[in-house]
């Protein structure tokens, strides 16, 4: 029991350290390498912890300054509706088939 927690604590002590690796605003992408369309992908399923990181760090920020345009914006945008707006379609879907 003892090895499961200390396995399943040391989990959540990892994972939320190599996710927070590539969030917008460290330095990853430069001038010469700006941020693209799988890069805004990226960045915009990190929003909610790099909006929670940019609180204490504040070169940190929820969207690459550091980007090609439209294609990051894009890649950005697909992200935050499938992930936010994805579940409340989910939600709704489900309350209607139980009303009916």
């Amino acid at each position: 029991m003892t090895k499961r927690l200390f396995i399943f604590i040391g989990m959540m002590v990892i994972i939320p350290l190599i996710i927070t690796g590539c969030i917008p605003g460290d330095g990853t992408n430069t001038s010469s390498k700006p941020a693209g369309f799988f890069w805004g992908i990226w960045h915009g399923w990190m929003a909610p912890i790099s909006l929670i990181v940019g609180l204490f760090k504040k070169d940190i920020r929820i969207y690459e300054v550091v980007n090609i345009g439209w294609w990051y914006d894009f890649g950005f945008y697909i992200a935050i509706i499938s992930g936010f707006g994805g579940l409340s379609l989910s939600r709704s879907n489900k309350s209607k088939k139980s009303d009916d």
